[in-house]
């Protein structure tokens, strides 16, 4: 895409893709915006997430109302984080200034758009691969076995081969556009609907019917079962983290806030209802049959004996691991790099660099050592979720939902920010997020990391009133005195 010309006095030179979204390109609908996530719902590691609530010893009716609890605090962080983007058409990179300043928006920015989506981006790419190679070796038998012993960089060669495959899937929807992003995940829906109620009913059917799920005797915990509930819920709040900060690239093309909030809203507790009924036929009908829980659902198809079931299955489970990576990794980290060098980069350029950098990092190895991954992921989500607190706090409760947005593209943005940098929003989120994760290394403070979502996002919203309105007192009292 090409560049923009100067818009403003003293305005530095965009790319086209990082200027506020113009009406011509506010095509988003509702439907739209009722399927985007669903590939974010229904994929392996959440269902992996889920077998681990059971493993604790929760019940069947404990793990739904967690379900339920999620989903209803998900929408309305989509909903409100997104408000600013539907109304200013402006994207997550570029949000980011509002709050903590031209400069200071690198921080969050990097973290969010380029380190956390990098590495979810090869992760996720990885896995999708996984279901790449088991849906060709149902066409193609033998390629499964091609190379022999060959390996590259730990990779046999039909799992290179699948890996490369879909790595380049994803990277032409970087050239295909939003449009044609939108229309993916149109189609996408009713095949999810389709594969993952059917894996419920035959899991129902293997259980032997509904009855023997719904008496499910859990293994009961140890502990306080509220705080059991609320760890939990933020459990599944923290795997969310990156999608909800980053969710105005998204909704920057709604064609209105209301459409993106009923899509979201409407979208998002319709399908984690399908999740909630799936995740727990699926885990607990497989436990009753085979003795086992089944938490990995490529195993779970892999056990269908309908060649079209598991075609079909394969298929959807590629498709939604593609519209989330796409949507969830390649644009947050597209925009941030172009936002990084809006003189060397534009969005596409951007978001191919990220994906390379996916594969350098070699997914298939980090996955190797899950513990060193999600001990990462942990620390990169536990710095994030402060900033969400601080960027709701400062667009409804100091902003009152106002942007100045030609002052956020000029060379001089955010003036009335020191050097650039907001400082009350850096020290709240360090703060915050040094507190949420301190309980990792701090025995006594476990609790505050076992809730770590809630706590980064509380803490930041009480430490940022407190220190902004302390340095808006400072400075009214010095031009006072002057």
């Amino acid at each position: 895409m090409g560049r923009s010309q100067v818009l403003l006095k003293g305005q530095q030179e965009y790319s086209s893709d990082l200027l506020p979204t113009n009406q011509e390109a506010r095509t988003w609908k509702t439907g739209h915006f009722f399927s985007i996530w669903m590939g974010s719902v229904h994929n392996v590691p959440s269902y992996v997430t889920i077998g681990g609530f059971f493993a604790l010893g929760l019940s069947i009716w404990q793990v739904l109302l967690i379900i339920i609890i999620s989903s209803i605090l998900l929408s309305a962080m989509m909903v409100l984080n997104g408000h600013a983007g539907s109304k200013h058409g402006i994207p997550f990179s570029i949000l980011l200034r509002t709050s903590y300043g031209r400069k200071g928006a690198h921080f969050p920015g990097v973290l969010r758009g380029v380190i956390a989506a990098i590495m979810w981006f090869g992760l996720q790419t990885y896995a999708g691969s996984l279901a790449v190679s088991i849906l060709l070796g149902k066409f193609w038998p033998s390629f499964l076995t091609l190379g022999g012993s060959f390996t590259f960089l730990g990779l046999t060669l039909p799992t290179l081969l699948s890996f490369l495959l879909f790595w380049a899937i994803n990277v032409l929807f970087i050239f295909a556009g939003m449009k044609r992003l939108g229309k993916l995940t149109k189609i996408v829906t009713p095949f999810v609907f389709i594969v993952f109620g059917g894996m419920s009913i035959w899991s129902i059917n293997l259980a032997g019917g509904i009855t023997p799920i719904l008496n499910y005797q859990a293994k009961g915990f140890q502990g306080n079962s509220f705080f059991m509930l609320m760890t939990c819920i933020s459990a599944i709040m923290a795997t969310w983290v990156a999608q909800i900060l980053s969710v105005s690239d998204v909704t920057r093309f709604s064609r209105s806030n209301r459409e993106q909030s009923i899509g979201q809203i409407a979208g998002l507790l319709t399908t984690y209802l399908l999740f909630a009924v799936a995740s727990i036929s699926i885990i607990v009908g497989s436990e009753i049959a085979f003795g086992v829980p089944i938490w990995n659902v490529l195993e779970v198809v892999e056990r269908f004996d309908n060649q079209f079931a598991i075609i079909l299955s394969l298929l959807t489970i590629c498709l939604s691991t593609l519209t989330v990576n796409i949507v969830g990794n390649i644009i947050p980290a597209g925009y941030q790099l172009a936002t990084l060098f809006p003189n060397r980069l534009t969005f596409k350029t951007g978001a191919l660099t990220a994906t390379i950098a996916g594969i350098v990092i070699m997914p298939w190895k980090l996955m190797e050592n899950p513990t060193s991954i999600f001990m990462f992921l942990n620390i990169v989500g536990g710095m994030l979720s402060p900033v969400i607190g601080v960027m709701l706090t400062h667009y409804f409760f100091i902003c009152k939902k106002e942007i100045n947005v030609e002052e956020l593209y000029s060379l001089n943005g955010s003036n009335q920010y020191a050097y650039g940098i907001n400082i009350p929003a850096m020290l709240a989120t360090i703060l915050a997020g040094f507190i949420s994760l301190l309980g990792s290394f701090v025995p006594k403070l476990a609790p505050l990391s076992s809730i770590s979502w809630f706590t980064g996002i509380l803490l930041a919203v009480l430490f940022y009133l407190l220190l902004f309105n302390s340095s808006k007192l400072v400075e009214f009292r010095s031009l006072k005195q002057n």
